[in-house]
């Protein structure tokens, strides 16, 4: 049984823009608006946990909606337990700064993914 209390809990929110610009701009409105703070990774990517949910933006993903994104500590189980479910993986799992990570859809049409620092 898994011990850490954010496993299969929604733990981010990802945002997307156009481009790095957008990015900058994006990250300014939301410092501005509700006084965010951001960590910058490179110009493609920014993340805050000031945000209530914690959350993200990056530049160059084609999204129309924000994509939630579950923890899990085992993220191969968790993969395993989505297709099971009736999910079809978006993004199979990859790496990334602070852990990996993978995309489905849902089967209403929803995308959304599962990461781990494990």
């Amino acid at each position: 049984m898994a011990t850490d209390a954010r496993h299969n809990h929604i733990d981010y929110i990802e945002f997307t823009a156009d481009n790095d610009a957008s990015v900058a701009v994006a990250k300014a409105f939301y410092g501005k608006a509700f006084g965010w703070i951001y960590k910058d990774w490179g110009s493609s990517y920014v993340d805050t946990q000031s945000s209530g949910v914690a959350s993200g933006i990056a530049s160059g993903e084609h999204r129309q909606k924000p994509l939630p994104v579950i923890y899990a500590v085992d993220l191969q189980a968790a993969r395993t337990n989505v297709l099971a479910a009736g999910a079809t993986l978006s993004k199979d799992i990859f790496s990334f700064p602070g852990g990996r990570r993978f995309h489905f859809i849902d089967p209403a049409g929803n995308e959304l993914a599962v990461w781990s620092d494990k």
